[in-house]
This record gives structure tokens, sequence and C-alpha cells, in this order.
């Protein structure tokens, strides 16, 4: 069964979003980034260029000639074989988040991020998922 964790009271999403794909690359593990639409899948590309300022973070779009040799995936096709994470930066649920080993759910400090969050928890929970809650805010993330 997948396991969920949900970091909540990020200040930047896309930030975090970068810091949990490169701690995923330190650890071996390929990442797909689920982008609702491709103006954010376009903002998290561009950051992803320069973060981290002492690094770099090998992605490219899910649907890339590339794809299946790169490590962090962008997009908005949650189907994607052979990659045991997916980071969710929707506000609803990944139609095919149980194909997956870890879901990670990024949730910033605004309200209108946090409901849509609250209502994905809720429905998480209802199926019998284990969820591992990070609050960002008190852990300086």
């Amino acid at each position: 069964m997948t396991s969920i964790d949900f970091y909540f009271n990020a200040a930047d999403r896309l930030q975090v979003a970068c810091r949990l794909a490169a701690k995923a690359l330190a650890e071996r593990k390929r990442v797909l980034i689920y982008t609702p639409d491709a103006e954010l899948a376009s903002k998290l590309d561009r950051l992803m260029w320069t973060w981290p300022a002492t690094g770099f973070v090998p992605h490219c779009a899910s649907h890339d000639a590339l794809a299946s040799e790169t490590p962090v995936l962008i997009g908005g096709d949650d189907e994607a074989a052979d990659i045991p994470i997916l980071l969710n930066l929707s506000a609803d649920c990944p139609p095919h988040f149980a194909s997956f080993e870890r879901l990670l759910e990024v949730v910033g400090a605004e309200e209108a991020d946090r409901e849509p969050a609250r209502a994905r928890f809720r429905m998480y929970k209802s199926r019998g998922y284990a969820i591992a809650s990070h609050d960002l805010a008190r852990d300086n993330g």
C-alpha cells in the first residue's frame, strides 16, 4: 500500500518540491512531480535549473524522449512505470497515486491550499492509508 507524507505549512511549495526531489535523487530514487498545468510545470522546471545553487537535479518533462533515463520527471500525467515516488502539486488527488510506493503532498500555508489538502487527507485516511505529517513551519522547512 502506498505510504503518504504530508508536508504542510510550506512557505514556498516549489522550493519544497525541489528539496524533496533532491533528497530522492540522493537516495537514488526516481520521482514524478505531478503538476496540474503547464504553467506550474514551467515554473518548476525553471527553478530546478537553478536549485540548489551548488548542484543540479537532473529533470525533464514526463513526456520527454529522455524521461526513461531521467531521475526527476515533471508533468500532468501520473502514469509512470518504475517510478517509486509521486510528489503532488495539484489541489486534486492524483488519479493513479496508488500505483506508487510513496506519495508526497506539499501544502502551502494559505487557506486556499490547505482546504483541498484537508479533503485529500480525509480521503486517504478513509481508505486506510498510513499518513505521516511534517509541519515545515515547526521544522524550519
